[in-house]
């Protein structure tokens, strides 16, 4: 695949957040596209979608399709089929909800078994929210999400698995958790008019 761009084309990358309700999937999302943050919590419906032109390395020009999955339970029927054709997904947990943590094992077999593409997905596993790990009380820890990174690997035979810690409030880490997702998944995208 050339890495030269062709005029009035990009590389087209289907992206999924996926997650529990209140990680900060959308405002993650926000902030990548808007540049913004909310401060209030207002839970995303079935699913948002936000679309982001970008040049990678100030080369390669990719349009992301970034569909926000709602979280909550009672919308897992709803949302399993925003799942098909994704290339990449941010799987998101808080860093100060550990159930957040521990379901997003569930949440990534969902997405290789829904997506409907081979190979599976390429996967960024974010540990969100470290802007709040301050003061007392029980945080998952940056070598808790490479173990979780690590175990997704060997369960589910991927190679394209990656982990970063991020701030949708201070917008640490968010921008390159984007790019290194698009990086990874880039081999399996088409191109498409803009």
């Amino acid at each position: 695949m050339s890495k030269k761009p062709m005029m009035g084309s990009y590389y087209l990358l289907k992206v999924v957040l996926i997650g529990d309700g209140g990680v900060g999937k959308t405002s993650l999302c926000r902030r990548f596209v808007e540049k913004k943050f909310e401060h209030k919590y207002l839970p995303t419906i079935g699913a948002d979608f936000y679309v982001k032109n970008v040049f990678l390395d100030d080369v390669t020009p990719v349009k992301f399709q970034i569909w926000d999955l709602a979280g909550q339970p009672r919308f897992h029927s709803v949302v399993d089929m925003y799942f098909r054709g994704a290339r990449g997904a941010l799987a998101v947990y808080s860093v100060v909800d550990r159930e957040s943590y521990n379901n997003l094992i569930n949440w990534v077999k969902r997405l290789i078994e829904k997506s409907g593409v081979r190979p599976p997905p390429a996967i960024m596993i974010l540990g969100n929210k470290i802007d709040l790990r301050a003061g007392p009380g029980e945080f998952v820890s940056p070598e808790e999400g490479e173990l979780l990174k690590n175990r997704i690997m060997k369960e589910f035979g991927l190679k394209n698995v990656d982990f970063l810690e991020t701030s949708a409030k201070t917008g640490e880490n968010v921008i390159e958790s984007f790019y290194r997702l698009a990086k990874m998944a880039l081999s399996m995208v088409t191109r498409t008019a803009k």
